[in-house]
């Protein structure tokens, strides 16, 4: 494992998913969060070079990220690397949502970017992503043998194979060298964030997402959270969330899922006509809060 000692520290750009978090935590680290909000998303390295102590054993990478959307580019992928080799980390590289970079954003796996930080680079990779196989929970890690034989031995005895069916399907297309349906699945991804992005650019109180990455948009609640206070009213992610089910019959997820109670973030992988519909009445129950 990577973390090898209780209170070891990982620096995790947020927000973030809380799964590696968590899996940090139970392997004895300590999860420290940096604060992204006021740089579109993407960590700054002043930010990140004042966050490492001597208990940092690694920094994890997420681009196109889950759940802003944000990519990261060249030099800031570069400038990374070279923290991490500098100081001696650990890089856990999670491309999961590479598939997913929208003109004109590049995805750049960092190993291409820093050759000299692939000895110390862990990549994390789901083909759940970029062929669509959601719930099938199929991907790998790639990096340094010793390191990959400890996560095996912990991985055993924590998780269950992937199944057999996701296997052979999977096997299949790589054999096969045939890019046409994930091509597909790209174009329509791309339809359906270029609908989501018009019919969003009507919210009155909510910056439009970038969506550079990924097929999520995230929304920042802070102007509509700012102007609910000034009236005397709570308003965080958990309560936008539940509204919006119940009001307006569309389902998102809370920021507070990611560390941030000022967000929520909205899949757009689905049908374009039920995107226009269920982005069209949470526009309008959004704006009603004004």
């Amino acid at each position: 494992m990577v973390i090898v000692n209780p209170g070891d520290e990982v620096l995790i750009p947020a927000p973030y998913w809380t799964t590696f978090p968590a899996q940090i935590i139970v392997a004895g680290g300590t999860p420290v969060f940096i604060e992204t909000r006021n740089s579109n998303f993407v960590p700054r390295l002043a930010d990140l070079t004042a966050a490492v102590t001597r208990k940092t054993k690694a920094i994890l990478i997420n681009t196109p990220n889950n759940p802003t959307g944000a990519v990261y580019d060249r030099d800031a992928l570069a400038n990374m690397a070279q923290l991490a080799i500098d100081h001696e980390l650990w890089i856990i590289f999670d491309e999961c949502y590479g598939a997913f970079a929208h003109a004109p954003h590049v995805h750049h796996p960092i190993v291409t970017l820093a050759p000299r930080a692939r000895d110390r680079t862990l990549i994390v990779n789901s083909f759940s992503k970029s062929l669509a196989l959601t719930g099938w929970r199929i991907g790998y890690l790639a990096g340094p043998k010793a390191v990959i034989s400890a996560v095996k031995a912990l991985q055993s005895h924590t998780t269950s194979n992937p199944n057999v069916i996701a296997q052979h399907a999977l096997l299949h297309h790589l054999e096969s060298g045939d890019p046409a349906f994930q091509l597909q699945l790209q174009r329509q991804v791309s339809d359906a964030r270029a609908l989501g992005l018009s019919i969003l650019s009507a919210l009155s109180s909510v910056p439009q997402p970038a969506a550079q990455g990924g097929f999520y948009f995230y929304l920042d609640l802070g102007g509509l959270q700012r102007s609910a206070k000034a009236n005397g009213r709570d308003l965080n992610a958990d309560n936008v969330v539940g509204t919006l089910l119940m009001d307006a019959g569309v389902a998102t997820v809370s920021g507070t899922a990611f560390g941030d109670p000022a967000g929520i973030r909205l899949s757009y992988g689905i049908d374009l006509h039920l995107l226009d519909q269920g982005l069209r009445r949470l526009t309008a129950t959004l704006d009603t809060w004004n």
